[in-house]
């Protein structure tokens, strides 16, 4: 799929993964060690975007996707050559004027529009303590929510 793309042609791949910048690791960490310097720069010239999804159950019935869209732009790019993927959304978080939106601004919107009951939107959420921040910056209640949302969960 890499070698396709490198040479112009568009290429959609699907992985597991729960969020844009985890599927640009999960593709590097595929290949040996030694050839992930290559598949870096492979990746930086020739990925466009990552959307990563997640499927909540609707208030009434039904489910809704919510989105990760990550755009390739050339501060994305210098973060995958360098290595430093984990930068990635730092990037997203100010590129929305690219089109980037992270997980928790795609659940929370869906959650502010009644779409998704906030408490299934939080079981679904990879980053509950940011997710309950947005929450509460919207005005969403989260008297629900565990007091301490990194504490291990209670054995039962």
């Amino acid at each position: 799929a890499l070698t396709a793309a490198e040479t112009g042609l568009l290429v959609f791949g699907t992985l597991h993964t729960s969020s844009a910048h985890g599927t640009i690791d999960r593709i590097i960490n595929q290949f040996p060690t030694e050839r992930q310097q290559r598949i870096r720069l492979m990746l930086a010239d020739g990925l466009k975007g990552v959307i990563s999804q997640m499927l909540c159950k609707k208030i009434g019935g039904g489910r809704v996707p919510v989105l990760e869209i990550l755009i390739s732009t050339p501060s994305v790019s210098n973060l995958i050559r360098e290595a430093k993927v984990f930068q990635i959304p730092s990037i997203m978080q100010t590129g929305k004027k690219y089109g980037m939106c992270q997980m928790n601004d795609s659940i929370t919107e869906v959650v502010k529009k009644k779409i998704v009951d906030p408490q299934e939107a939080y079981a679904k959420a990879v980053d509950k303590a940011g997710l309950l921040n947005m929450f509460k910056k919207n005005n969403i209640d989260t008297s629900w929510a565990p007091a301490d949302v990194n504490a291990p969960a209670a054995a039962g």
